[in-house]
């Protein structure tokens, strides 16, 4: 498939999944100054073995910021390459490892410090720093701005990837994220 037909394909589909989770595209920015090709995306992968497979295969969809934010384990990585190839990247299979290597070795999950529980003003709060921060920068939720139904939708597609929330701890940490990152906010 040509590169441009690709790439317009992956912005029509981050726009259908706009508009079905917010209702429009009104927040999606695609002026000329943010546009795809607007910048060296690939400046901001560090350097290494498997960078330039990851420069081809993954910056021609997306940008370095979506990769270097992400926080997963090896197995996570794995997931994650197996369902970009499903979804038309195109990486050989002699690719993989080097490529999930590469992830694995620069974008591992960050070790948290213990929260203590006086020091915390919920109990989400606490959830939070542990099961999601250890993944994700915390940028990456203050970005999204959803109800609690949302957030609901968010944390079990989260489970479904992969990350350890017991049950036990979802309603609490969903009430936290309803709270702290509701729209309008």
């Amino acid at each position: 498939m040509p590169h441009n037909l690709r790439r317009i394909l992956a912005i029509g589909l981050l726009l259908a999944f706009a508009w079905l989770i917010n209702g429009s595209v009104g927040a999606i920015d695609l002026s000329a100054e943010q546009g795809v090709a607007a910048h060296p995306a690939s400046a901001d992968l560090p350097n290494g073995p498997g960078v330039e497979i990851a420069r081809r295969a993954c910056l021609s969809c997306h940008e370095a910021d979506l990769i270097v934010s992400q926080r997963l384990s090896r197995a996570g990585w794995v997931r994650e390459v197996e369902k970009m190839v499903r979804w038309g990247a195109v990486i050989a299979d002699t690719e993989k490892d080097p490529l999930v290597d590469y992830f694995t070795a620069r974008f591992a999950p960050r070790r948290t410090a213990a929260v203590a529980s006086a020091a915390t003003p919920s109990p989400g709060a606490a959830i939070f720093e542990q099961r999601c921060l250890s993944c994700h920068e915390a940028d990456l939720t203050r970005q999204q701005r959803l109800s609690r139904a949302g957030w609901v939708r968010e944390v079990e597609k989260m489970v479904r990837w992969g990350a350890v929330v017991p049950e036990a701890e979802r309603d609490p940490l969903i009430d936290y994220l309803s709270q702290s990152f509701a729209p309008g906010r």
